[in-house]
């Protein structure tokens, strides 16, 4: 993101975002998976409280009685709505209806429009775990491809569909006068596969993007830390053995997708945006910009997530409206867990208080001034087998 220094991305709106509200710098997810960190998020509680560190593990069969983030909202009046990737739905895990007060608007995660990406239309192995297909012969399913940058509009990829919904969901809420919003706009990119429209990957120069510096583990590293392979593997021509060498040319598709896709999804931040503030709700309306968890692009010889490291635990965290004293900018230490705490106090709302442990502190403190300090660590496990 530009709003985070780095020169190469081209994510105006998002950057927009941040210069009105309050970045946090020093921000990390729970957990860089992406079930277990969207449950952390939710919760407001560690994967450590509540054993759910898998990407098929049910909420309601750990901790039926558990008050959500929207629950929480509902319960003073809020009207609750989600889109798109917000609970991890996949791998056998249905996400959790009972957060919202409204169905949820589902859409794909892995998708596709040229049918050469998937050998004319079989299911893949990545998209069979994320719709609960054929979950127990994943293996013997055809790889999709990588990326693909087809001529086409936004909404023929999930985010731009999500980003129009929104805006309807929006303008919808302004029609509802006196009934507060609680809407969760999930957006899948720069998640794998790379899919997103030509016109994003135009906005960037290849040759130009920065490449992996060090593609070593550090220095006395053990192997438990590191990782090779893994979802990556399940893209062609991606090579399917973990300990194989990329070639550069792979290395550098892969690393002009990240920063396409995310091009793309900041296109679609911007349409929902741009209209919040066309019906005069901005004013009123707390926006939150967050990521589950980062991404290794061939750092240390690690492509995807799923490591302690800082390339997989760091997040954008981007706090605006009602509430913020000042726009700017904070190296408060920002953890997931906290956003619970955070919105309910930003809103007005009683603290949560479970009945699941709430481990997250609110930084409502630091958003009014941003040299308050409050503990000073994030906490993120990731559990591996030596």
């Amino acid at each position: 993101l530009g709003c985070y220094g780095d020169a190469h991305a081209v994510t105006p709106h998002i950057d927009r975002l941040a210069a009105r509200g309050m970045r946090f710098d020093l921000a990390y997810c729970n957990q860089a998976v992406c079930a277990p960190s969207r449950f952390t998020l939710m919760l407001g509680s560690h994967s450590t409280s509540t054993g759910l560190y898998g990407l098929g593990n049910r909420l309601r069969e750990s901790l039926p009685g558990a008050i959500t983030l929207p629950q929480h909202f509902a319960k003073h009046g809020y009207r609750t709505e989600s889109l798109g990737k917000i609970f991890h739905i996949g791998h056998g895990n249905e996400g959790d209806p009972a957060s919202f007060g409204v169905p949820h608007f589902h859409d794909k995660v892995i998708e596709y429009v040229d049918p050469e990406s998937t050998e004319g239309g079989k299911l893949t192995r990545e998209e069979a775990y994320f719709t609960n297909q054929q979950l127990g012969r994943i293996k013997s399913l055809p790889r999709g491809a990588a990326w693909e940058w087809p001529a086409v509009a936004d909404e023929a990829y999930a985010d731009g569909r999500v980003a129009a919904e929104a805006v309807r969901r929006l303008q919808a809420a302004a029609e509802r006068k006196g009934t507060p919003f609680f809407l969760a706009v999930g957006f899948a990119r720069p998640h794998l596969p790379f899919s997103a429209p030509k016109k994003y990957w135009d906005l960037h120069d290849p040759e130009a993007l920065p490449q992996p510096v060090r593609e070593r583990p550090p220095e006395g590293a053990p192997a438990v830390a590191g990782k090779r392979g893994g979802e990556i593997s399940n893209y062609k021509p991606v090579p399917e053995a973990r300990d194989a060498d990329y070639p550069e040319e792979l290395k550098r598709k892969l690393i002009h997708g990240y920063y396409a896709s995310t091009s793309y999804v900041d296109a679609q931040v911007g349409k929902v945006l741009a209209e919040l503030d066309r019906l005069g709700l901005a004013e009123e309306t707390i926006v939150v910009l967050w990521g589950d968890h980062g991404f290794h692009l061939g750092d240390l010889g690690i492509w995807t997530k799923h490591t302690n490291y800082e390339q997989a635990t760091r997040i954008p965290i981007l706090i605006a409206g009602p509430g913020v004293a000042e726009p700017g900018a904070t190296n408060q230490p920002a953890e997931s867990v906290d956003l619970y705490p955070t919105l309910a106090e930003l809103a007005g709302l009683p603290a949560p208080t479970g009945p699941q442990p709430i481990d997250g502190n609110s930084l409502d403190p630091v958003i009014k001034d941003p040299t308050t300090r409050l503990p000073n660590h994030p906490y993120h496990a990731y559990p591996k087998q030596k």
